[in-house]
């Protein structure tokens, strides 16, 4: 998963045609670690797809902007349009995940 570090990369990254994957985190929170602990599976089954990361609190602003209320989420996007987000409430288990991305990469 590939960090990014600016909100001007974000800006650019969205932008592809097809769709990206981006996990907004925090160093301190306990929920961030708890789904490092299983991610690398899921980047495995969707290594397909393009991840990136971004520390909400590295990037002023960039939470606020793409609705994220609560970390970790999962955005996708593509062609500069979110077209999926999972909240953190929904990205505790391996298995949410999966379903979600399942759903929203159909």
């Amino acid at each position: 998963m590939k960090n990014i570090q600016t909100k001007e990369a974000f800006n650019q990254i969205i932008q592809s045609d097809k769709p990206v994957i981006i996990k907004f985190y925090a160093d301190w929170c306990p929920d961030c670690k708890r789904m490092d602990m299983f991610i690398g599976d899921i980047l495995d089954a969707y290594s397909q797809y393009e991840w990136y990361q971004v520390n909400s609190d590295e990037i002023e602003g960039i939470a606020q902007e793409n609705d994220v209320m609560g970390i970790p989420s999962l955005l996708i996007f593509k062609n500069g349009e979110k077209i999926a987000h999972q909240h953190s409430a929904y990205t505790k288990t391996p298995e949410e995940v999966t379903a979600f991305l399942q759903k929203a990469l159909a």
